[in-house]
C-alpha cells in the first residue's frame, strides 16, 4: 500500500486504481500516434521520429551549418514553439552534412561590417551591435529555456557557436570523430553568446576552460567525455543518433510534469543556493504534487505494470 509521509493511503493512488477501471475519468486524452512538425523553416529540418520526440536539425550542410542571421532567428523561433508544443517532450539536435557546425558564418560577419561603416555615430553603432548580440544571446539562450529537455548529438567539427549552442542543452552526446573548438578568439573576438558562462559549469576546471577560451585550440571527442562536457560517445554517427533516440524516447515516457518540472528547477537552482532552489521547488511541488501523474506513476510502481500512459501536458 502507498502511504504518504503523513502515514496515510494517499488519495491520489486509489483515484487512479478507479480509473483502470473507468477510463472517463482520465482528465485528459493520451496521445496515441506521434505528431509531425509542419512548421518550415529555411535553415532547421524539423521532424517527429517518435511519439512526443522531435528532432531539430542544423540544416546549411553545404555551409558546413555555420550559422547566419536567419539560422539564428529560425533556432530561436522553433525551440521556443517547441517548449509549449504539447506534443513534444523531449528534443534532439543533430546536424546534416560532413559537420555539426562550423560556428558563426563569416559571411555574416563581413556584411555586419559593412553595415556598421555606413552609421557614423559611435553611439549609435553600440546600440545596433547590443541589439544584435542579444537576438544571438536569445537564440542559444532558448535551448535552455525551452521547456523540455534538448538532447545534443554532435559528429566531426563542432566550433565556436556550437560550443554556445550545446552548453545551453540539456544532454551532450557524440561520435568519436567528433572535436570542438571555442573559436571566437581566433577571429579576434571574446565569445559573447554562452560558452564563457555556461563552459566554465559544465567542464567545472575553470583552468582548462580557460586554456580552452584563451588559445582557440581543438579538443577531442575523448577530452571532451573526460571534462564531463560530453556525457557519451559513440563509435559513429548513425551508433550516435540511434543512442540520442534511445534516450529521447525513454524521457517521452515519463510525465511530463515531472520532466519539466526537473528540468525548471534544475536550470534555476545552477546558479542560485542550495536554499534558494529548495525554495523554488517547494512552490513548484505544491502545485505539482496534486497532478494525476504522480498518482499514475506511483500505482505503475506498486502494481509493477506496464510502463503508464501519460496525458499531454
Amino acid at each position: 500500500m502507498f502511504m504518504n509521509r503523513f502515514g496515510k493511503t494517499s488519495n491520489l493512488v486509489t483515484r487512479h486504481l478507479l480509473t483502470v477501471s473507468n477510463p472517463r475519468l482520465v482528465s485528459s486524452k493520451i496521445l496515441t500516434e506521434h505528431n509531425d512538425c509542419s512548421t518550415n523553416y529555411d535553415t532547421l529540418a524539423v521532424s517527429s521520429p517518435k511519439p512526443f520526440v522531435f528532432q531539430v536539425e542544423l540544416n546549411r550542410p553545404q555551409r558546413y551549418n555555420a550559422i547566419n542571421k536567419q539560422m539564428w532567428m529560425e533556432i530561436k523561433s522553433c525551440f521556443e514553439s517547441l517548449s509549449t508544443n504539447s506534443d513534444c517532450r523531449v528534443i534532439i539536435l543533430n546536424a546534416a552534412g560532413k559537420h555539426f557546425t562550423a560556428g558563426i558564418d563569416l559571411t555574416d560577419m563581413m556584411q555586419l561590417g559593412q553595415e556598421l561603416s555606413e552609421i557614423d555615430d559611435v553611439a549609435r553603432k553600440g546600440i545596433y551591435l547590443e541589439r544584435l548580440i542579444k537576438l544571438y544571446q536569445d537564440s542559444m539562450s532558448s535551448l535552455e529555456n525551452c521547456a523540455k529537455p534538448v538532447i545534443s548529438a554532435v559528429h566531426s567539427a563542432c566550433m565556436g557557436a556550437g560550443i554556445d549552442m550545446i552548453t545551453a542543452s540539456d544532454i551532450r552526446y557524440c561520435s568519436e570523430d567528433a572535436f570542438f573548438s571555442v573559436k571566437e578568439v581566433d577571429i579576434g573576438m571574446a565569445a559573447d553568446v554562452g560558452t564563457l558562462q555556461r563552459l566554465p559549469k559544465a567542464i567545472g576546471s575553470q583552468s582548462l576552460v580557460r586554456e580552452l577560451c584563451y588559445t582557440g585550440r581543438n579538443f577531442s571527442s575523448s577530452e571532451a567525455y573526460n571534462c564531463g562536457l560530453i556525457s557519451k560517445v559513440f563509435p559513429n554517427r548513425n551508433d550516435l543518433l540511434t543512442g540520442a533516440l534511445q534516450l529521447a524516447e525513454s524521457i517521452a515516457q515519463k510525465s511530463p510534469v515531472a520532466v519539466q518540472a526537473t528540468k525548471q528547477n534544475l536550470v534555476y537552482s545552477l546558479s542560485r543556493t542550495n536554499q534558494e532552489g529548495l525554495d523554488h521547488i517547494r512552490e513548484m511541488n505544491k502545485l505539482y504534487l496534486q497532478s494525476e501523474d504522480l498518482a499514475i506513476g506511483a500505482a505503475a510502481q506498486l502494481t509493477k505494470g506496464e510502463m503508464p500512459a501519460f496525458s499531454k501536458l
